[in-house]
């Protein structure tokens, strides 16, 4: 997946985890949809990326941000 990270066993990203939880999708929907996900690896994609953005470094934001 190009190094980017994903869910442990699967092809599944964190950052498309990430895109569907932002687009207002619910967990179960996410997990229902892909059955090798369970609820505990969602919530691991979302603490994997709020542990990245942690780090000490600035990301540019194009457009209008949130």
């Amino acid at each position: 997946m190009m190094g980017k990270p994903v869910i442990a066993g699967t092809r599944i990203t964190v950052e498309c985890i990430l895109e569907r939880l932002g687009a207002g999708e619910t967990i179960e929907t996410i997990v229902a949809e892909h059955p090798r996900l369970t609820r505990e690896s969602v919530l691991a994609a979302v603490e994997f990326a709020a542990r990245a953005l942690r780090a000490d470094v600035i990301y540019p934001v194009s457009g209008s941000a949130a």
